[in-house]
């Protein structure tokens, strides 16, 4: 397998298309779609504009459905939920479509959404992608990262890395397709042994606090590394159901 690492959506390249993409935004939507998935919910609905989320959502059944919206990492007004992975719990996600669009995640998953295999990664389904992408075997696989409103993310990236070191990647640095890539694996190599304090240390996690002091529970859940098996993959462009 060869890796290329984009630290965000705009950085992704036009032209060429990889075996698979891998979509990442720790804080916090891959987070919560892995979540989400994971409790239960039918499947993961994403959308970049929050206008067309509500019209699509109009045609699934109503108490099938659930709409989740942030931005700022607030949760929109009107929306049943916001970015949290600790409100989608299996007595309120299972067996609903949940429909989806924040600030950043969203719009990384729409920018790749025409590549072959899309799956979502966060630090709380590390080990399941791993376990994925070895058995998948790709030969081209692109990381990207959703960063902060077209600005690159500590986060994203460092989750990146925990990907390539989990498949080696260290060992065999001809894997790695760009500068991106070998920084990314660098970063985790790093600080593998304190995610929780990179990311309370990075811009977002600063922003997330600074929103609430309850939002340290999300960074602490977003940092528990393999906590969740799931690997949410593509069904159908923009619709993310659970491959475990």
């Amino acid at each position: 397998m060869r890796f290329f690492h984009f630290h965000t959506p705009e950085q992704v390249p036009l032209s060429g298309i990889p075996d698979c993409a891998v979509a990442i935004d720790v804080l916090r939507a891959t987070t919560t779609i892995a979540t989400a998935l994971a409790a239960g919910a039918e499947a993961v609905q994403v959308f970049a504009h929050l206008q067309q989320l509500q019209e699509v959502s109009q045609s699934w059944p109503a108490p099938k459905r659930l709409l989740a919206g942030e931005r700022g990492g607030k949760t929109v007004a009107g929306f049943d939920l916001g970015n949290s992975p600790l409100d989608y719990t299996p007595e309120r996600v299972r067996d609903k479509r949940i429909f989806m669009s924040t600030t950043n995640g969203t719009r990384s998953l729409q920018r790749v959404e025409g590549i072959p295999v899309v799956i979502t990664a966060a630090l709380v389904n590390l080990g399941a992608v791993e376990a994925f992408l070895k058995a998948e075997g790709f030969e081209e696989v692109w990381l990207v990262g959703s960063g902060w409103e077209g600005a690159f993310s500590l986060e994203d990236t460092v989750c990146a890395g925990g990907i390539l070191h989990r498949l080696g990647c260290q060992n065999h640095l001809e894997q790695l397709g760009n500068d991106e890539a070998v920084a990314a694996l660098a970063l985790y190599q790093t600080w593998q042994g304190n995610l929780l304090q990179l990311l309370r240390c990075s811009s977002h996690g600063q922003r997330l606090l600074g929103i609430g002091p309850e939002n340290e529970t999300d960074l602490a859940y977003c940092a528990d590394v393999d906590r969740l098996a799931v690997v949410p993959r593509q069904v159908q462009p923009g619709i993310l159901a659970s491959v475990s």
